[in-house]
């Protein structure tokens, strides 16, 4: 899917100069060091797919639509783009070439849905929609979340795609380190998560990924763990996680971000302290990339990494385009 060439805003070092500019002005990238609140609606992305998935949530956002439709369509976007190699049908397969993707999804009345370890169904952020809609239960897994999925009449597709599959075998024939931490910040993004806060003020987030590039066979990350890849509570806020998943699970990103802004930490401050609190869990740095975003009630914005190299797009009333995170380290 071919990107548009797309406006970027500046963000200032003294917080006294957010300048905002229009969609068709020329582009450009700069850090984000400080919060600006927003009025209307607003949806945040992680990684420079997030732009597309931002124009789908938008449609829906601009005419007054709910944040839950946006996040789900935002993901779908993504998901169907066969040129992503870390999201979707494109992705890339586990050590045993089978393609396995995780999703989630979750609004603003707490309602949660999840699937993971599914194979050959093209848009698994919608079958955790229909789990949290359809059935009495948050998360559905391999076998029994493709039956379902099934059931619901969602469409069956052949994974992986030939062209990767080709790399597949090429990465088996010369990888002998089956362990090896992924290398996030270049084709390995591990997923794309979504935040969106609609006219009513209601929050809902969605995240979709094919996890890790050739990871062993059943494993599953962080993306579909309501908690760990992502968590909103309309009282406070939402947040979403990109990279290492097994570091991300061990201390509950995403809900420690949301309960960090509920005891009054601004979603900038407590983006940070999750991932002081995950390099503080961790000896081993390497590869050890996570990058959080979060959004609260007020339309405040916040996003941290562990390295440098995370980003995330954004679109509001007033803006579009995409903002570096600050980090802890540099690579």
């Amino acid at each position: 899917m071919e990107l548009k060439r797309r406006t970027f805003f500046k963000w200032g070092l003294t917080g006294a100069a957010l300048s905002l500019i229009k969609p068709s002005q020329a582009a450009q990238m700069v850090t984000s060091t400080f919060e600006t609140k927003i009025n209307g609606p607003i949806v945040i992305s992680t990684w420079v797919h997030g732009l597309e998935a931002n124009k789908a949530a938008w449609e829906i956002l601009s005419k007054g639509g709910k944040a839950l439709d946006a996040v789900e369509k935002a993901a779908r976007v993504t998901e169907a783009d066969i040129t992503n190699r870390s999201v979707g049908i494109g992705g890339r397969p586990d050590r045993d070439g089978h393609l396995t993707l995780d999703a989630c999804i979750m609004d603003e009345q707490s309602r949660c849905g999840s699937v993971a370890f599914l194979e050959g169904i093209d848009h698994p952020v919608s079958v955790a929609r229909r789990v949290m809609e359809k059935t009495q239960h948050v998360m559905l897994v391999g076998e029994g979340a493709y039956q379902f999925a099934i059931e619901q009449g969602f469409k069956k597709v052949k994974t992986p795609l030939p062209e990767v599959k080709e790399d597949w075998k090429k990465w088996k024939k010369e990888n002998k380190d089956l362990f090896k931490k992924p290398e996030i910040n270049h084709e390995n993004h591990d997923t794309i998560g979504i935040i969106a806060m609609d006219a009513n003020g209601d929050l809902s987030g969605s995240c979709t990924t094919s996890g890790w590039a050739y990871k062993l066979h059943g494993r599953v990350g962080d993306s579909p763990i309501i908690g760990a890849g992502l968590f909103v509570d309309n009282e406070v806020g939402a947040a979403c996680v990109t990279g290492l998943g097994e570091a991300i699970i061990k201390v509950a990103g995403s809900h420690t971000v949301v309960e960090l802004m509920r005891h009054g930490m601004t979603p900038q401050e407590a983006c940070k302290a999750a991932v002081e609190r995950i390099i503080s869990k961790n000896k081993d740095m390497t590869g050890l990339q996570c990058g959080f975003i979060a959004l609260d009630k007020k339309g405040n914005v916040g996003a941290y990494s562990v390295f440098n190299g995370f980003n995330y797009a954004k679109r509001t009333n007033t803006e579009e385009g995409m903002v570096d995170a600050l980090f802890d380290r540099k690579w």
